[in-house]
Parts: structure tokens; C-alpha cells; sequence
């Protein structure tokens, strides 16, 4: 990698455009990057362990997979996400630049608003839905402590009881706090999140293989079998994997602020493949010991919790519930929107209010609604997230594939016409032919019910489409060039 040359940093931000380069836009130092193995860990530590994806993994018991057949749709899916998530991490702690511009690079310096806007869409609408998950879980606790407060939860307006509203925007506030103090404090948290959600839920499953007398269900009484069992794996390892379909396309923000590869692959290592292979041990724990006790079985961990006698542990258990669903809401749906907006607006607003103005359209949507929607949810939201693996492809193609991860940093924020990412008139036309037809076979396996039996493929089919559709029509004939960023750099968070 070279340096651009000697310039000060005010003589280098002045060649900058202002619609594309901000303090928050603008890449990070590499001097004094904070982030180092346990804060990627914690990464994965938080999000794995979210209210939504035990009632995947519980949902692949309720299939008919055995105990073994879900761990091992838990170790294939462990070994792709270590793969993208390490290809996708390298690109943000070599550039430090967040995804919106990162994204410049395959689409162009205007072209990129599309995929920052289709990722920000989908997880402006995640935010919403995950902070009235976590809001229900507050509320039957607190009914749980004060019976009496039964009579605010009898009577709804726009679809949500008055004790609903209390403590979804008591939530809504508390991520707003959160996350108008920065990276840093959002860093923090995670920090503190992560070893509380492991040992909470470690101690839950305990709790549960002692109520089983030390015992566990190994499967429902009806388990899959032969060539069904297989594809259910299939399908379970491909779904875990689309789960963070979102995760891989931005991982760059976080992994701007890493210190080194190392530590991105160390973080990597112990939070995928370890981490969620344990989280895959406790799922199967709670599900089995639920369904030895009683041939119930479970949609989510609040179902065990809510079971707890003590009063106490009651609270413990669901305030770390609800700690977590905060957690992954940051990570997975805040930061995403948030410079997705500031690349929208940058004369306007920066990380700070863009927070603000992202929560303020996650709580006018009215997410409860939207999640008790199928059709919002299965189509919509569906649909939009079918599209992230052909961005992914496409982004993954150009960067690897076809640039061998050379990247002029500076002229991601530069709007000459001779630009290395002007393209034409801001857009790669190439980019754009490739997403489009990969994006469209995506969304169809997706959404029609004829291609329902590899709808869970649906995300890695798109993102090799646009790959090998990028990697055909791309423009082989401009020499790539490999300049740093440091002289427009800002300190890291």
C-alpha cells in the first residue's frame, strides 16, 4: 500500500467533495483503532444469542431434525460465515471506510445509494420489529413483579396497550441514548452485553438439563429421515448463513476501527465457529430438556423463562433478555441506517441525528404491526432481503476478483469525472446489469411458492449470480491503483 503524498490533511479534504466526505464518512487512522479480538468476539457473542435466532435453531428441532442434525447445519453454516465474514471484515480494516462508501468502489460514487439504502431499508424496519420483541419481554416481567399493572395492558391504540407503549419507548429511548454517544460507547456495550448474555443463557440451559434429570430429547417423536433429513440440513445451514446475509454486507463498519487482520480473524474464529456452536448446544438443550419434561415444544427461550419460580431469577433472566435483544438491535439494525442516511444527507446529518431520525422511522412505522403481518414480513421484508446476496456478489467480485483488493481511497470521495469511481455520471452501468438479473432470480426463489423447496438457497444463488455475471461483463481494460487513505483519515472510534 502507498501513501498519497505529503499533503496536509487540509489540503487533502479540500479536493474532497462535500457530498461524499464527512467526519463520519471519512475513513478511520489506522494509529489508535480500538477494535481488537474480544470486541469482534463480542460481535458475535451478542448477535448469535439474539431472541430471534433461538427460535430458528428451536424451530429445527420443531421440523424434525435431530440434536445432530441441527449441530451439524450449525457447523456447515459456521464455516461459510467464517469465510464471508473474513473477506467482508479484511475490506473495512484496509480502507476504513464505512459500507456506503465502501460500496463506491463496485457501484460508483452515486450508484452506491443503492445498495446502502436497500440494507438500511431492511434494517430501519429490523429495529423497529426487535425493539417491540425486547418491549414484550419487559412488559411480561413487569406484570410478572406488579400484577396491578394488567389494567394499562387491556386497552390497545394504533395496535399497541398503553403498558406496550411504556416500555417500547423506554427501549426506543434507551438506543437512542446509546447510540448518539458513538461507536465508542456502542463498543462498550457490547462489551458488557456479550459475557452477560453468555452466562444467563448458559446458566438457563443448566437450569433445564437439571429439571430433565441430567437428560435431554434427541429428537420430536416423528424426526426426519434419509434425503428429507439431509435437505432440512441443507436448508438450516443456508438460512443461518442468510440470517447475517446483512452482517457480511456491513461488517465493514465495524471492522473499519479493527487493529489488525489478526484480530479480525481471531475474533472471528472464537465468535463464529466456537461461539455458535455452543449457542447450537444450548438450543438444543432447551428444546430437548422442554420436550423430555412435558412433549411441548418451544418457539423461543422467553417460553423457559417466563417458567422460572423465583421471582428473582424471573428478572435476572429477563432483563439479560432484553439487554441482548438491545445489543444485536445495535449492531445488526442501527449502525447500518445510520450511515446509509449520512451518505443520503451529508450536509445535514451526522451519526447522531441520522440515529435519531432512523429511530424516529422505526417507531412511525409501527413495527408491531408490520411483524404480525405474514404478508409484510414473508414479502416485503423478504424481498428486500433477497437482494442483499446479489449486492453482496457483486461488491465481493469487484473487490476480489477483479481489483485484487487494490482500493484508491481518496477517490471514493472525489467527484472528477477522471476518477477512479465516477464510472458514468457516478454509476458503473456493469454493477447495475449484474445486481439486476441476479437480484430478480433472488427474489422470485424467494417470494413464489413453486420454488419453495430452495427458497432457503435463495441468498447464495443471487450472490453467485452477481458474482459470475459481474465477473463476465466487468471492464478489464483500467489499471487499479492502491492508495491509502491517511492523508483525509479521522482519529477511530
Amino acid at each position: 500500500m502507498t501513501a498519497v503524498d505529503d499533503r496536509s490533511h487540509a489540503e487533502a479534504t479540500s479536493t474532497a467533495s462535500s457530498v461524499l466526505y464527512t467526519y463520519d464518512l471519512a475513513p478511520t487512522k489506522k494509529e489508535g483503532r480500538r477494535w481488537g479480538t474480544y470486541n469482534v468476539f463480542t460481535l458475535w457473542a451478542n448477535d448469535a444469542h439474539s431472541l430471534g435466532n433461538y427460535a430458528f435453531a428451536i424451530g429445527l428441532f420443531a421440523l424434525g431434525l435431530s440434536v445432530w442434525g441441527i449441530l451439524l447445519a450449525f457447523v456447515l453454516a459456521s464455516v461459510l460465515l467464517f469465510l464471508l465474514l473474513t473477506l467482508s471484515g479484511y475490506m473495512g480494516q484496509k480502507t476504513g471506510v464505512p459500507f456506503p462508501v465502501m460500496s463506491r468502489i463496485a457501484f460508483g460514487i452515486k450508484g452506491a445509494k443503492i445498495p446502502a439504502l436497500v440494507r438500511g431499508g431492511v434494517a430501519i424496519a429490523w429495529f423497529g420489529i426487535q425493539t417491540y420483541l425486547a418491549s414484550a419481554v419487559l412488559k411480561s416481567l413487569l406484570v410478572a413483579m406488579a400484577p396491578g399493572l394488567k389494567t394499562l395492558d387491556e386497552h390497545t391504540a394504533l395496535g399497541l396497550s398503553a403498558l406496550g407503549w411504556i416500555t417500547f419507548l423506554v427501549l426506543w429511548a434507551l438506543q437512542v441514548v446509546i447510540v448518539s454517544y458513538g461507536m465508542q460507547v456502542i463498543r462498550r456495550y457490547m462489551a458488557f452485553a456479550a459475557p452477560t448474555t453468555l452466562i444467563t443463557m448458559c446458566a438457563l440451559a443448566v437450569w433445564m438439563f437439571v429439571r430433565a434429570d441430567g437428560s435431554i430429547a434427541f429428537s420430536t417423536d416423528s424426526p426426519l429421515t434419509g434425503g428429507a433429513m439431509w435437505l432440512q440440513v441443507l436448508q438450516g445451514a443456508a438460512l443461518w448463513v442468510v440470517i447475517y446475509g446483512t452482517f457480511v454486507l456491513n461488517f465493514c463498519d465495524f471492522t473499519r476501527s479493527a487493529k489488525s487482520r489478526a484480530s479480525i480473524v481471531r475474533g472471528n474464529i472464537i465468535g463464529i465457529p466456537v461461539n455458535m456452536l455452543f449457542f447450537a448446544l444450548i438450543a438444543v438443550v432447551l428444546s430437548g430438556a422442554q420436550f423430555k419434561l412435558d412433549g411441548r415444544i418451544i418457539t423461543s427461550p422467553t417460553d423457559i423463562v417466563q417458567t422460572i419460580p423465583n421471582t428473582f431469577l424471573l428478572a435476572v433472566a429477563s432483563i439479560a433478555l432484553v439487554a441482548l435483544t438491545v445489543a444485536v438491535n445495535l449492531l445488526a439494525n442501527f449502525v447500518a441506517p445510520i450511515y446509509a442516511l449520512v451518505d443520503l444527507f451529508p450536509r445535514k446529518l451526522n451519526f447522531r441525528r441520522a440515529g435519531l431520525v432512523s429511530a424516529l422511522i422505526g417507531l412511525v412505522i409501527l413495527p408491531w404491526n408490520l411483524y404480525n403481518s405474514p404478508l409484510v414480513v414473508n414479502y416485503f421484508l423478504g424481498g428486500l432481503g433477497a437482494l442483499l446476496g446479489p449486492l453482496f456478489g457483486v461488491i465481493m467480485a469487484d473487490y476480489w476478483l477483479l481489483r485484487k483488493s487494490k482500493v484508491n481511497v481518496p477517490d471514493l470521495y472525489n467527484e472528477d469525472p477522471h476518477g477512479d469511481y465516477h464510472y458514468r455520471r457516478g454509476y458503473n452501468p456493469r454493477a447495475v446489469w449484474a445486481f439486476v438479473p441476479a437480484a430478480g432470480i433472488a427474489v422470485v426463489l424467494a417470494l413464489v411458492p413453486y420454488f419453495k423447496p430452495v427458497a432457503g438457497f435463495s441468498w447464495f444463488i443471487g450472490a453467485f449470480a452477481g458474482a459470475a455475471i459481474y465477473a463476465l461483463i466487468a471492464d478489464r481494460t483500467s489499471a487499479y491503483r492502491d492508495v491509502d487513505g491517511e492523508a483525509i483519515a479521522v482519529a477511530a472510534e
